[in-house]
C-alpha cells in the first residue's frame, strides 16, 4: 500500500509537515511565468546588483564614533550645543543640548581614498576604497520602532511591505529551491517581524527567519516519512486545494500555501547543503571569525549569507541588535564592534575574491544615529537617539567606493549638506538592482502602491 494512504487522517495532517507552512510566509516566487505575467513587474533592468545583503545594526550606532569624525567636539567637551546649531533642531527632537562629549575612539584615514574610519572598525577599514559612506541620513522619529519601520518599509506605521519583500516580489529568486528573502537576528530585535513582513503583498513574500547553520526551522523530514511518501502527500494535498480553489475562486493565502508546500519539499533537499559549512576551508572560517567566541555568531551569519548569494537568494537581512548606548557608549560600541568587524570585513573580502561583490550590494546601517551630548552617568557617558543626521554605507553592486556623501554640522547633530531621507536610500537600493521605484507597483485597494510612496530620489553620486 502507498505510504501516504497507509496513514490515518490525523497522522497524515501531522506528518505532512504543516509546520513548514510558516515557510510559505517566506518569499517563494517561482521563476517560470512570473516575469511575463505579473502586472507591475519592472522591465528593462540594467542595474549591476543582483542580490542585496543588508547588515542591519539595530539600536542606532553612533555616527560620530564610527564613520563621521567630529574633531571639534574635543574642544567643546562639556559645553552646550552652539546656538547656531540648536536653532535648527525641531523642538520635539531637542533631547540633549548640553554637555557635549568627544568620541572616545580614534579615527584614521584608510586606503587610497583616505576615508576616515573609527578604531572600532579596523578590519572593515581595510575596505575603505569599497565603501560609500552617506553621512547625511536624516528623518524625524526619535523612537526605535517607527524609525526602523520608516527605514525598512517606507512608513512609520509598520504595516507596509519591507524592502526585502518588495524586491523579492519584483525580481523573484534565482533559486527555486530556496526562499528569495532570508533573515537572521542576533540580539534583541526591537520591532519584531514587522521589519521583514510582506504587508499588503501576498504573504509568500515575507522574509523567512533562519538561525545560522541550523538554517530554516522545522525543515527535517519527520521520522518514518520517505521522500517518495512526502511527494505523494503533497500531490494529494495539492489536488484537494486546487479543487477547493476551483469551487471558491482565487484566494491569495491558499495559493501561497500551495506554493509553500512545494517550496518546502524542494528545500528539504537543497537547504541542508546551503547551510552546511563543513566543507568550508579553515582559512575561510577564520576569515569570518568562526574560530573566536565573540565573532562566531555574526561571522556564521555572514558566511551563510555569502553561500546563499552564491545559490541565488535575492535578499539577505542580517540583524545585529544591541547598539542602543544610552549609557557606557564606549563599552557598548566596543563590544558590538568586536562582534561584527571581522565578519563584515571577511564578507567583503570573500565576495570580492569570488567575483561576487560587483553583483552583490552590501548595505550597513541602523535606524538613526546618536546625539553628540552626554546621556546617563557622566562617568560612563552614553548618547541619546538622534535621527537628524547619521551615517550608513554601501559597497559593491556598482557602488563607487572610497567616498563620503553629504555632511553633518561640526558636532554631528544635524545633516547640513546633501540631506538623504530613508526613502532616498530605498530608491537608491532599487536603482542598484536596475529597478525604477515608480515602475515596481502592486495594486492594493484600487491604487497602485509603490515602495517609496512618500517620495524618494536616487542618490546618483553613489554609483560609478
Amino acid at each position: 500500500m502507498d505510504e501516504c494512504c497507509s496513514l490515518g487522517r490525523r497522522d497524515f495532517l501531522r506528518s505532512a509537515g504543516f509546520g513548514l507552512g510558516s515557510i510559505a510566509l517566506g518569499s517563494i516566487l517561482a521563476r517560470e511565468g512570473r516575469a511575463a505575467s505579473q502586472e507591475g513587474f519592472p522591465r528593462g533592468w540594467n542595474g549591476k546588483a543582483k542580490n542585496v545583503i543588508l547588515l542591519w545594526m539595530g539600536g542606532g550606532p553612533s555616527h560620530m564614533d564610527t564613520f563621521d569624525p567630529k574633531p571639534d567636539l574635543a574642544a567643546l567637551r562639556g559645553k552646550k550645543v552652539p546656538e547656531s546649531i540648536a536653532k535648527r533642531i525641531p523642538m520635539h527632537n531637542r533631547l540633549r543640548l548640553d554637555n557635549l562629549y568627544a568620541s572616545p575612539f580614534e579615527f584614521r584615514e584608510y586606503g587610497q581614498s583616505r576615508l576616515p574610519v573609527s578604531s572600532l572598525f579596523r578590519e572593515t577599514a581595510r575596505h575603505a576604497d569599497d565603501l560609500c559612506v552617506i553621512r547625511s541620513m536624516h528623518h524625524e522619529s526619535v523612537i526605535h520602532t517607527p524609525a526602523e519601520y520608516l527605514t525598512l518599509t517606507g512608513s512609520f506605521a509598520g504595516t507596509r511591505p519591507s524592502l526585502g519583500s518588495w524586491i523579492t516580489y519584483g525580481m523573484g529568486s534565482e533559486n527555486d529551491s530556496l526562499p528569495g528573502f532570508l533573515v537572521t537576528v542576533s540580539g534583541e530585535n526591537f520591532s519584531g517581524p514587522s521589519i521583514y513582513a510582506s504587508g499588503f503583498l501576498p504573504s509568500r513574500y515575507q522574509g523567512t527567519l533562519v538561525k545560522g547553520t541550523e538554517g530554516i526551522a522545522d525543515l527535517k523530514m519527520p521520522a518514518g516519512v520517505t521522500e517518495r511518501g512526502r511527494r505523494a502527500q503533497l500531490d494529494f494535498l495539492e489536488r484537494m486545494n486546487r479543487e477547493h480553489l476551483r469551487r471558491t475562486g482565487p484566494e491569495s493565502d491558499l495559493e501561497a500555501r500551495i506554493l509553500s508546500y512545494e517550496l518546502a519539499f524542494r528545500m528539504q533537499a537543497a537547504a541542508p547543503e546551503a547551510f552546511d559549512l563543513s566543507k568550508e576551508t579553515a582559512e575561510t572560517r577564520a576569515l569570518y571569525g568562526l574560530d573566536a567566541g565573540e565573532t562566531r555568531e555574526y561571522g556564521t551569519n555572514c558566511l551563510v549569507a555569502r553561500r546563499l548569494v552564491e545559490r541565488g537568494v535575492r535578499f539577505l537581512m542580517l540583524v545585529q541588535a544591541g547598539w542602543d548606548a544610552h549609557g557606557d557608549l564606549q563599552g557598548n560600541h566596543a563590544a558590538q564592534a568586536r562582534k561584527i568587524d571581522r565578519p563584515v570585513a571577511g564578507l567583503l573580502s570573500d565576495l570580492k575574491r569570488r567575483g561576487l561583490l560587483e553583483s552583490t550590494l552590501v548595505v550597513w546601517g541602523g535606524e538613526f544615529g546618536r546625539t553628540p551630548t552626554v546621556e546617563g552617568d557622566p562617568k560612563k557617558p552614553g548618547r541619546d537617539h538622534s535621527p537628524l543626521g547619521y551615517s550608513v554605507w554601501l559597497a559593491g553592486g556598482g557602488v563607487k567606493g572610497g567616498q563620503a556623501i553629504g555632511a553633518t554640522d561640526e558636532i554631528g547633530y544635524t545633516a547640513v549638506e546633501r540631506p538623504v531621507h530613508p526613502n532616498d536610500l530605498q530608491a537608491t537600493i532599487l536603482h542598484a538592482l536596475g529597478v525604477d521605484q515608480r515602475e515596481l507597483y502592486y495594486e492594493h485597494h484600487g491604487r497602485k502602491e509603490i515602495v517609496t510612496f512618500n517620495g524618494g530620489q536616487v542618490i546618483r553620486e553613489v554609483f560609478a
